[in-house]
């Protein structure tokens, strides 16, 4: 599954706060570059990139090779959640993922 959030922070911000989510649960850096980080643990793995688009702001894809709703599915929808948060102060997160 493949899921993005148009974010209006640089891509270093972006990935910094990626180490602080994917870290905080588990998930171990696999590699990547300037702008793409994978995170994997026993149950797969999850991809982050971001691309810059028209200056404005950042369009971040975080994907799994999960198909349907999996466990780092609903993950990946959290880290995009709290980022969304993390720009936006009074955004609630809701949500069980």
């Amino acid at each position: 599954m493949r899921y993005f959030y148009r974010a209006h922070c640089t891509s270093e911000a972006v990935l910094d706060f990626a180490a602080q989510f994917f870290d905080g649960r588990g998930l171990g850096h696999a590699g990547g570059g300037a702008d793409f980080v994978r995170y994997t643990d026993q149950r797969g793995a999850v991809d982050v990139r971001v691309e810059i688009e028209g200056g404005h702001y950042a369009c971040v894809t975080v994907s799994t090779r999960d198909v349907g709703e999996s466990e780092l599915d609903r993950v990946a929808k959290r880290f995009l959640a709290e980022l969304h948060a993390l720009e936006e102060p009074g955004h609630a997160v809701r949500g069980a993922y």
